[in-house]
């Protein structure tokens, strides 16, 4: 199967571009569906599940995906590290499945064995906190510096996940087949030619 993995810094557009890019190439999406499936699986509130996986960790030593998931100190970890579990399980069916593009969820290091083409994308702090206003509820009320914090928490607790399960920094070009910048750039416009460099490498095999 053809797998497309997206990190992203939030603001950067990646979810945007991961949904383009799948509609161009004919792929099935992955994005918040994974949270929806974690969460029917442990009869959980959805943005239960998120937070726990993003802030629920409480040990200060990397997992891999090929150890068991059991070490912990308490309750709160234990339940993160469940949800982990879960969460790998649902990547491994999807990646079985079908060609798909599957945004966040450090699923560039969860697959690795599946040789995904693995994305990140990134953007200035002007540019994400554009895309953010835009895409941001109208009784939402944040000052410049506070979406700027917010910004940083997201992408840490992004960081944070991936420090769990690899020793790769997130976001380090070391880890990414592609990475792009979108600052002051239109998704719609560059999705075209990120599909093309997908499309060019599962052809010859570029993984």
């Amino acid at each position: 199967m053809n797998i497309i993995t997206i990190s992203r810094e939030f603001g950067s557009g990646g979810r945007e571009l991961g949904k383009r890019i799948a509609d161009i190439l004919g792929y099935s999406y992955y994005d918040r569906e994974i949270i929806t499936a974690i969460a029917a699986k442990h009869d959980f509130d959805e943005h239960y599940v998120e937070k726990v996986l993003e802030s629920g960790f409480s040990f200060s030593f990397p997992i891999t995906y090929g150890r068991t998931f059991s070490y912990t100190t308490d309750a709160t970890g234990q339940q993160a590290l469940e949800l982990l579990t879960t969460q790998c399980s649902i990547l491994k069916e999807i990646a079985e499945r079908e060609n798909c593009v599957i945004v966040g969820r450090s699923a560039n290091i969860i697959l690795e064995d599946y040789k995904p083409l693995n994305l990140f994308v990134y953007a200035d702090m002007e540019s994400k906190i554009r895309r953010c206003r835009e895409r941001a509820p109208e009784e939402e009320k944040l000052t410049d510096a506070q979406m700027k914090k917010k910004i940083k928490q997201i992408d840490a607790g992004r960081a944070k996940h991936q420090r769990f399960l690899s020793d790769l920094k997130w976001g380090e070009k070391e880890g990414y087949h592609l990475c792009i910048n979108t600052s002051g750039m239109e998704i719609k416009k560059i999705a075209p030619a990120v599909a093309d460099f997908a499309k060019k490498c599962f052809e010859n095999e570029v993984k």
